[in-house]
C-alpha cells in the first residue's frame, strides 16, 4: 500500500521531468501514505507483543494469541490509523493555500505541504504532535518495554542453542523496527532545522521504498524452504557459468 501510493507517481515525475498534481490528489496521496505509515507502526507493535508472548510466556501463547484476538488487534490498528490520519487531513484542508505551489519533494509529505500554506500552521502542527502520541510514541515505547523483557528472558536461557533459537524468533522483527522507527523519528520527531533539503528527501525514501523492499527478504530468509530454494538457485547459476 505504501509503495503503490508513492513510487508510481515518483517514477512518472522522474520520466517526465515535472508533474502537476491537483490539491485534492495531493491530499489523497498524503492520506493513504499516512494511513499506511500509522498502520505499520501499530502492526509492528502487535508483532512485538506476539514475540513477547512467544518467548516470555510460551505455554500461554496459544491461548492468549488465538485467531479472534489477532483479528481484533489488526482491525483496531487499521481503525485507529484511518481515524487519526483523517483528522490530520481535515485540519490541513482548513488551511489557506495561495501563491507558491511547488513542493520540493518527491511526494506530498506533511511538512512540504504545510510550507505552502499562507495560514498559521502552529495549531495544525500541535495537533499532529498530539495525534502522533497514540500511533508513534506509545507504540515505540511499548516495543522497547517488550524487548527489555524479551532480552532478559533470552539471557536467562541456560543453553547457547536455546538462546540462539529464541533470538532468531524476533531478529527479523527487530531489524524492521530499528530501520522503520529510526528513519521515522529522524524525519518527524527530531528538529527539522539544520537539515539539508537532500537529507529531508533521503530519510523518507528509506521508509517509503527501502523498508518495503527489504521486508520480503528479512522475513522470508528465516523460512527453511526459502533458504533451500535460494541455495538451489545459486547452485544452478554457478553450474551454468561453469558449463558456459
Amino acid at each position: 500500500m505504501l509503495t503503490t501510493t508513492i513510487v508510481p507517481n515518483t517514477l512518472y515525475i522522474i520520466l517526465n521531468k515535472q508533474q502537476v498534481m491537483y490539491f485534492i490528489n495531493c491530499l489523497i496521496q498524503y492520506y493513504f501514505f499516512g494511513v499506511s505509515e500509522c498502520s505499520e507502526c501499530l502492526h509492528l507493535t502487535v508483532m512485538s507483543y506476539d514475540r513477547y508472548l512467544a518467548i516470555c510466556s510460551p505455554l500461554r501463547y496459544a491461548t492468549l494469541m488465538e485467531p479472534g484476538f489477532c483479528r481484533k488487534l489488526v482491525s483496531l490498528s487499521w481503525l485507529l490509523s484511518l481515524s487519526v490520519v483523517l483528522m490530520e487531513v481535515i485540519s490541513i484542508c482548513m488551511l489557506k493555500f495561495c501563491g507558491f505551489n511547488i513542493i520540493d519533494h518527491f511526494f506530498c509529505d506533511l511538512f512540504p505541504l504545510l510550507e505552502l500554506s499562507c495560514s498559521d500552521t502552529s495549531m495544525v502542527q500541535t495537533e499532529i504532535i498530539l495525534l502522533s502520541i497514540p500511533v508513534l510514541v506509545l507504540p515505540f515505547a511499548f516495543i522497547i518495554i517488550t524487548y527489555i523483557f524479551i532480552i532478559s528472558s533470552i539471557l536467562n536461557i541456560p543453553t547457547i542453542t536455546g538462546r540462539q533459537k529464541a533470538f532468531s524468533t524476533c531478529s527479523s522483527h527487530l531489524t524492521v523496527v530499528s530501520l522503520f522507527f529510526g528513519t521515522l523519528f529522524s524525519s518527524y520527531v527530531l528538529p527539522t532545522r539544520g537539515k539539508s533539503v537532500n537529507v529531508s528527501k533521503i530519510l523518507p525514501l528509506l521508509y517509503t521504498v527501502m523498508t518495503p523492499l527489504i521486508n520480503p527478504m528479512i522475513y522470508s530468509l528465516r523460512n527453511e524452504e526459502m533458504k533451500t530454494a535460494l541455495r538451489k538457485f545459486v547452485t544452478y547459476i554457478l553450474a551454468s557459468f561453469r558449463v558456459g
